[in-house]
């Protein structure tokens, strides 16, 4: 837990924004059911070894925000945020990952690795190739960790970090260690995954795979086909299925991923402590497997708080209350001051 005067800073910091906080979970979060909005034209830079396709809104000058998406979704997991942000003078970002959408690999010889060290390191990438000194993170599902572990490893490029569900980094040492089947079951694709049939399921249904993760996961989200499809694109990438296979099968300890990032995830394995200011957010209906709060609080050394939405908000939390997470961005970024 924090010493004496962590606690104290986190007190003042708490003070700072607790109007602001009260304020907007007083706000019914109600689900966004259908939406027209989109990004416009999609940018793209070479970065690390991809080429990154991603949306930017707000004026050039602006704190640059970077928002992370998951697994099933995309994007426009953001596409209501990022225009809040952008009109509060943010420079927003929201990269399509590895394996999604415009995003592509340079070179059909590399790996098509998804493991968490890998996934971050094409953030550092992409901030690199945009010549961003400095930049928010925020994420959400792939996206919170990736946001994690750039926050834990790179804490001189990260101003401030959102995550929703927490601290969600994986020990790639104990990755192969089973739990209880309570804690198991809610995994059930990873397993899936695990096998060929998974990989071929997948690749046939991916479209109905990825309903159904939304369906489970926000069991309150009443969201509509034209918002599903246009997030379902993004899966058509010519590595998604690879990217998926790797990720989940990594993160149990059924494939390698490469040597080159082996010291980032020693390092990640001891379960670094986040010393940069962040706001954790999680909806009361998320049906995804995650943590409670008070698990991870120890983590985050820095100034800190958590959120927890009602109203039925559910694991896709950025598209489902776009208010409250563009809230904590501001808020967190008023916290690094």
């Amino acid at each position: 837990m924090s010493n004496p005067s962590q606690s104290s800073r986190r007190g003042f910091i708490g003070q700072l924004v607790a109007g602001a906080a009260i304020a907007q979970l007083a706000i019914p979060q109600a689900a966004r059911a259908a939406s027209n909005a989109s990004f416009g034209t999609l940018k793209s830079v070479r970065a690390g070894v991809l080429e990154i396709g991603y949306a930017e809104a707000g004026p050039a000058d602006g704190t640059p925000v970077i928002l992370l998406h998951g697994w099933p979704y995309d994007i426009h997991s953001y596409v209501e945020v990022a225009p809040l942000l952008a009109t509060a003078g943010y420079r927003v970002l929201v990269p399509y990952l590895r394996g999604y959408g415009t995003t592509r690999f340079l070179s059909p010889d590399t790996p098509r690795n998804a493991q968490q060290s890998a996934v971050a390191s094409d953030v550092i990438a992409l901030m690199d190739a945009l010549k961003i000194e400095r930049a928010i993170v925020a994420g959400c599902d792939w996206g919170a960790r990736t946001a994690c572990v750039v926050a834990a490893l790179w804490p001189e490029r990260v101003r401030a970090l959102v995550s929703v569900s927490g601290y969600i980094v994986v020990n790639w040492t104990t990755r192969s260690q089973p739990q209880p089947p309570s804690a198991e079951l809610p995994w059930w694709y990873q397993y899936y995954f695990a096998t060929e049939r998974g990989r071929l399921g997948y690749e046939r249904y991916r479209k109905e795979f990825a309903r159904l993760i939304w369906q489970q996961a926000s069991p309150q989200w009443k969201f509509d086909d034209t918002s599903f499809e246009r997030s379902a694109r993004a899966l058509d990438n010519p590595d998604h299925v690879a990217i998926v296979m790797h990720n989940y099968r990594w993160r149990i300890g059924q494939v390698e991923g490469e040597a080159k990032y082996d010291a980032l995830e020693n390092r990640l394995a001891s379960a670094p402590q986040i010393r940069v200011p962040a706001i954790t957010l999680e909806g009361e209906a998320n049906g995804a497997p995650h943590a409670p709060p008070a698990s991870y609080a120890a983590r985050f050394a820095g100034p800190y708080l958590h959120r927890t939405l009602g109203n039925g908000v559910g694991h896709n939390l950025p598209q489902e209350a776009p208010d409250a997470f563009a809230q904590a961005v501001i808020d967190v970024d008023a916290m690094a001051r």
